[in-house]
């Protein structure tokens, strides 16, 4: 039981001094780290600690171990064991002690200095940069060569919008000549535009039978469509009225009906064209065209034209051009015993290279062409280059070029020809150099010299029973010489002038004596004043040397030249309403541009021009 006792108190002992050694261990780990080298004697120290225990502990293990081995222990022997174990206890709470505590360590950058940047002003620029502009004339208008007239889609303005115009235009003068004109617009101007054009012009001169009138009406219509295409129709209807009055002598009893020249003319035109390039630079402008003309002498022609031109653009300075024209005709004439039919076709085929830079264009091609299944290879070489710092253009060139010759074209050459029985087309080699250009931003000019070849050229000649109508013959080659000029000045659209020269040397011709009917010279010129705001005059002169023509008596000769002189104006009176007039033929030269046809002499025409919109 002793033995017992003694074990009792031993355990009593140990767990009495066990929580104080928890708060030991407790105090030891919340102090705080003074320095980086306590780390190592905090280690030793552990070590120490933990060797100690060790010890404790097989100090322990020993005295149970005997305890239980021997139980002949006496009390005596209980006491030293027990006081000795409280000796190695307390030893570590006396024992100085060192804890080191290490906290988490945050990295951080030293506080970088701003820059901070003075204001300064910048040092002057003392150097003058020298600038050299040219500025292009603003001349408007060139005309190097006569063109027919031929209406096209007006152009809408880019800055002011377009604003449709419906006018009302009529007159009378002497020569018991009413006129009357009205002019309509619809449309928006951007995508379809509708023009309509009107008129009506008819006098009666002095001379038995010396009448003539015309009617016009065109129909001009423009639409652009979404897929970029641009389409143009135009159809047309003209009406001519004429008698033959020059038949000589004068004492010859024809009635009117003898004498009448009445021309019809139905035509309609339809073309389109792409407004913009694509990307493989293609560009394309079909035509087809259809006229239908007649007489008051059941004599007609249908006249069907189609036309393929298109451009190839490999760069901007290289391009392909390729034209296809198909021109059929046929007429007909009542003759006896039998109707007289004419077929008059006429194909060819343009193809060229261009090349085309700031100041030089050159187009390289040939025309193959067929003529009523006659083959001719026709040149198309031009070229024009530009003259630095003077505004001047030279151009030379070698081309081949057709004119139809069709019942239709030569009445609207000539009024009072007869019927014709044999149609030819005129085939024309031209060879020429020019120099074109302008000074100053007013002033411009145009000047060619061509030396040129006509095959089977038509010429006029009075009918031998008594000169009423012209006959038309053919001359297989006619060689000429042509010099034209122009010259103008402009100041925007209040002033223009305008002057021109065209003369025309028929050197030689290989079947007839002069080139009859055919006009030698002329001398041109106009202006055109807008004097005040409500008024604008203007006047025309004009010179042209005598015509050749074959008398009676088969003999050559010459018409007496020939000048006429025209003025008129036009003032505003009302808001919408102008008063015009037109005095014509000043010097009341009663001349004959075609023999035995005298033309009216001095007559004014005078009325009123009311807007509707």
């Amino acid at each position: 039981m002793s033995i017992l006792k003694k074990i009792l108190c031993l355990l009593v002992l140990l767990i009495s001094f066990a929580p104080l050694l928890d708060a030991q261990k407790k105090k030891t780990s919340t102090k705080t780290t003074k320095s980086s080298k306590q780390k190592s004697s905090s280690k030793k120290t552990s070590s120490k600690k933990s060797s100690s225990k060790k010890s404790t502990k097989k100090s322990s293990s020993k005295s149970s171990s005997k305890s239980t081995a021997s139980k002949k222990v006496n009390l005596n022997e209980a006491d030293d064991i027990a006081a000795t174990l409280a000796r190695e206890a307390l030893e570590d709470t006396s024992h100085p002690k060192e804890v080191v505590i290490t906290s988490a360590f945050k990295p951080s950058l030293k506080t970088a200095a701003k820059i901070n940047f003075t204001a300064a002003t910048p040092l002057a620029d003392t150097a003058r940069l020298q600038l050299l502009y040219r500025v292009p004339a603003q001349n408007l208008f060139f005309s190097y060569q006569p063109v027919p007239i031929k209406p096209i889609a007006m152009a809408s303005d880019s800055i002011e919008p377009w604003k449709n115009s419906r006018y009302v235009k009529v007159g009378v003068g002497n020569f018991s000549t009413p006129f009357a004109e009205m002019g309509l617009s619809f449309g928006d101007g951007v995508t379809n535009t509708v023009s309509i054009l009107a008129t009506h012009l008819s006098s009666k001169g002095n001379i038995a039978f010396q009448e003539f009138g015309k009617n016009k009406l065109s129909v001009l219509a423009n639409f652009q469509t979404k897929t970029a295409h641009d389409w143009t129709a135009h159809a047309f209807f003209d009406n001519s009225r004429q008698y033959l009055y020059g038949f000589q002598p004068a004492t010859i009893p024809y009635t009117k009906d003898d004498l009448l020249q009445r021309f019809n003319t139905l035509g309609f035109d339809l073309s389109m064209h792409n407004k913009m390039l694509g990307e493989n630079g293609f560009s394309y402008q079909p035509k087809i065209g259809f006229r239908h003309f007649s007489d008051n002498h059941q004599s007609s022609e249908i006249n069907f034209i189609t036309q393929l031109p298109f451009t190839k653009a490999f760069s901007r300075v290289s391009a392909f051009k390729m034209g296809l024209t198909a021109d059929i005709a046929a007429y007909k004439t009542p003759m006896i015993p039998n109707s007289l039919n004419i077929q008059n076709n006429l194909f060819y085929v343009d193809p060229s290279f261009e090349f085309k830079t700031p100041n030089l264009r050159l187009n390289l091609g040939v025309i193959p062409s067929w003529d009523n299944s006659a083959f001719k290879m026709l040149p198309n070489l031009t070229a024009e280059a530009s003259i630095k710092e003077t505004g001047m253009t030279v151009e030379l060139g070698w081309k081949g070029s057709y004119q139809k010759n069709g019942y239709r074209t030569l009445a609207e050459f000539n009024p009072y020809i007869d019927r014709p029985d044999t149609l030819w087309n005129t085939r024309i080699a031209e060879q020429y150099l020019g120099l074109k250009g302008s000074f100053g931003n007013h002033f411009s000019f145009a000047g060619r010299v061509s030396f040129m070849q006509f095959f089977n050229q038509p010429l006029f000649v009075n009918t031998f029973s008594d000169g009423r109508a012209f006959n038309i013959i053919y001359d297989s080659r006619v060689e000429a010489l042509r010099i034209k000029g122009e010259l103008g000045y402009r100041v925007q659209e209040q002033f223009s002038l305008m002057a021109g020269v065209n003369i025309t040397q028929y050197t030689k011709l290989s079947t007839n004596d002069k080139a009859y009917g055919l006009v030698p010279m002329e001398l041109t010129g106009s202006l055109k004043w807008k004097l005040l705001k409500d008024l604008q005059i203007k006047a025309d002169v004009y010179f042209r040397d005598g015509v050749p023509y074959l008398s009676k008596s088969l003999v050559s000769q010459k018409l007496d030249p020939a000048a006429d002189l025209n003025l008129g104006a036009e003032f505003t009176v009302l808001p919408r309403l102008n008063i015009w007039f037109q005095m014509n033929n000043l010097l009341n030269n009663t001349y004959q541009r075609w023999n035995q046809y005298e033309v009216l002499g001095f007559n004014v025409l005078g009325g009123v021009v009311y807007s509707l919109q």
